[in-house]
Formats: structure tokens, sequence, C-alpha cells
């Protein structure tokens, strides 16, 4: 079967694997888990998981390509996102996020992520998550600022 198509790009492949491992990501994250992630049924609630996206995408930002979340003229929107879970993260626990660059555009960049148990090799989730560059008055996209660019380059995988 062929691998399914980013939404709206018929010729640009998902370069996600059905079972994501730890070696196929270049930067790392530990994230606990909080008392409150977990749901009714004792595990991490799924909606958490693009929380965990987001934490090592935008940490990943902040740290290394200066964005300034607060008063920046630039900023990142979220286009679109994707998760597919294989087993589940439960509160206490430390959730290791793996993070590569599958495509960078002139305004947009696609994040491929994976959520690792502590020392496991293979994903317990794993996903994409599609940030628009944009002008924080205008919402008009822009193209990526230099310094963004040059932090995500090292993490990116192909293009």
């Amino acid at each position: 079967m062929d691998p399914p198509v980013a939404a709206g790009k018929a010729t640009r492949l998902m370069t996600l694997a059905d079972n994501e491992t730890r070696d196929r990501f270049r930067h790392f994250l530990t994230i606990p888990t909080r008392w409150m992630d977990n749901d009714v049924y004792g595990h991490v609630n799924n909606v958490t998981y693009y929380s965990y996206f987001d934490t090592v995408i935008n940490q990943y930002l902040v740290s290394e390509g200066g964005l300034d979340i607060n008063q920046g003229e630039v900023i990142g929107i979220a286009a679109e996102s994707l998760c597919r879970f294989q087993r589940a993260f439960t509160f206490p626990e430390v959730v290791q996020a793996g993070l590569r660059v599958s495509h960078i555009g002139n305004s947009s960049v696609r994040y491929e992520i994976g959520l690792f148990h502590e020392g496991e090799h293979d994903a317990a989730a794993a996903g994409y998550f599609v940030h628009v560059f944009v002008d924080r008055s205008s919402r008009t996209p822009v193209a990526i600022p230099a310094a963004i660019r040059a932090a995500l380059t090292p993490l990116s995988i192909a293009d």
C-alpha cells in the first residue's frame, strides 16, 4: 500500500513510518507527564499528545531559533497535524519527544515527532505538525526568518 499524501500536496509523500524508531529523530526533549494529563481511563488523554508536539517544537524554536513568542513580528500558526497512537503514557512517567523536519518551504515547515517511553526504541506515538509563519498583525504568510531557518536545517531529513 502506498503511503498517504499530505493534504493538498499530492506529489509530496509523508515520511512517517508505520512504526517510528528513536534513531530517526535529530533532537529530543524530556517532558514529564502531569497528574492532570491522565483521563478517566487511567492513561494520558490523546489530546495531550498534541500538547507534547507543541512543546518540543516551540521549545526548540525559542531556544535554538530565537523565536519571540511574546513580541516577535513573526509567529508560527498550526495549519495541520496528525498523531498515530501505538501505546499509552501514564502519570507519573517521562515522555521523550523526538523532533525532525521533513520539509522546509518559503513560509511553512513540516515537523515530525516521535513520543517515546524512556529507554524504548519504538515510538509510543508519532505524528506531524505543520507551521505556517505569518506576520503577527496581519496573519499573512511571510518567509521563515533566517535564524529559525538556520535552526531548522540541522533537523532536516530531506526535501
